[in-house]
């Protein structure tokens, strides 16, 4: 029974103290920007960028370390007072098209959404065409008279009797 109470408050201790570092890993208080309206607009940067390890979350709604430092960078681009445009230009530069959850539209984007369809219509062209051919294929021919049979059956007779 006494072992049963020192495992209970060795958890309960365990986690008072690992409580608060857990806390700060999450929400690092360093990271916020001293106006609140400069955190704000670096929040709104943040949640348009994708998180490269998560991939579906912006980096504001991800835990990752690397999320966590594209969060650092975007409060510092903010800070230095940079335009929303200029931070957006500067994290695709340096991390490609990818980082944007919703990507410009461009020629590329418009064929990756058109893909599909243009697949489909491809498919539905080519059966078309390929059942055309097979109905404007000739007849086969009409079957053998009996003259005509008699007259193969002394050919092949004939053939089997040559030396």
């Amino acid at each position: 029974m006494n072992m049963r109470r020192f495992l209970a408050a060795s958890c309960v201790g365990f986690s008072l103290i690992a409580a608060p570092a857990l806390v700060l890993a999450v929400d690092d208080p360093m990271e916020m920007l001293p106006n609140p309206k400069d955190e704000a607009r670096a929040e709104a940067i943040g949640s348009q960028l994708r998180c490269l390890v998560c991939q579906n979350e912006s980096i504001e709604d991800s835990s990752a370390g690397l999320a966590r430092d594209l969060r650092r960078v975007v409060r510092e681009h903010v800070a230095k007072g940079e335009n929303n445009q200029q931070i957006m230009d500067w994290m695709v530069n340096r991390y490609g098209n990818f980082i944007r959850l919703k990507p410009a539209f461009s020629f590329s984007t418009l064929l990756l959404w058109c893909m599909p369809v243009l697949a489909l219509l491809l498919g539905l062209a080519s059966a078309f065409i390929f059942y055309r051919r097979r109905a404007a294929a000739p007849p086969s021919p009409p079957p053998l008279t009996e003259e005509e049979k008699t007259r193969l059956a002394q050919l092949t007779k004939d053939k089997d009797n040559a030396p």
